[in-house]
């Protein structure tokens, strides 16, 4: 196929934008999603006529079906999902954190993998010629934690749930599903770790990040694999990070 659709979402910045504009420049038509127009538009600027934004809260049920809507009456079908959409919470204690913290957390990196998943599922379960993949963004987290981020690494947990699971019922529809594990990529989110960030002695400590084309490289090479092969965890880190003995 030479007209491959994928969907980016939290593509307006950091690692969702660096992923878009590489699959555009390995062939893909590529749908963007995220809250703020203004910074879909501006990567939508950058990758020209075949990067198309919408704007949308894939935390809402009704929001995501109208995106996945929306490229179904566009395009036709859907090639890639890469759910990278993401939010962390203040280092916080277990025993102070707020229900309402909680719940924006799990939200945020959970709920909205699991309906646009789901979404896209459907989606190319029906297409001619079936099948799809989906690559989810995990964590360093999905494996260890840090101090003081129950929620955070808690919806992370949860993602390799849902990726393994995807994984498992997509066989039978050739729909492949990875996952990339990331570990300190010099983003904005990012950023405060050079400074120092909480260990798992509860000192802090400056930690080194790395480029965010790395991340990109990777996922487009998941992205660009046929369907009968598939990277079902990546994990891809700043190589002098402590997280290999971490604690």
């Amino acid at each position: 196929m030479t007209n491959r659709i994928a969907l980016v979402t939290g593509g307006g910045s950091g690692i969702g934008r660096a992923v878009a504009l590489k699959l555009l420049a390995t062939g893909f038509t590529v749908a963007i999603t995220g809250r703020r127009q203004d910074r879909l538009d501006q990567v939508a600027g950058e990758g020209g006529s075949e990067c198309h934004p919408i704007a949308a809260d894939m935390r809402n049920p009704q929001s995501v079906a109208a995106v996945f809507e929306e490229i179904r009456e566009r395009f036709g079908r859907l090639d890639l999902l890469f759910n990278n959409a993401g939010t962390g919470a203040p280092a916080t204690p277990l025993e102070e954190l707020t229900l309402e913290r909680w719940n924006a957390v799990i939200e945020t990196n959970l709920t909205s993998v699991f309906l646009c998943t789901q979404a896209a599922f459907r989606l190319m379960k029906s297409q001619q010629p079936q099948g799809g993949r989906i690559v989810n963004n995990g964590s360093i987290a999905s494996m260890t934690p840090r101090p003081l981020t129950i929620a955070y690494t808690a919806s992370k947990h949860a993602v390799t749930g849902i990726t393994k699971a995807t994984a498992l019922e997509g066989r039978r529809y050739s729909i492949a599903c990875g996952q990339i594990d990331i570990g300190n990529t010099a983003t904005d989110m990012a950023a405060p770790m050079m400074n120092g960030t909480l260990q798992a002695d509860f000192t802090l400590k400056p930690e080194p990040t790395f480029s965010v084309e790395h991340v990109a490289d990777a996922v487009a090479y998941m992205a660009n694999l046929p369907l009968d092969a598939n990277v079902l965890s990546m994990t891809v880190m700043a190589t002098a990070m402590p997280f290999v003995g971490r604690g």
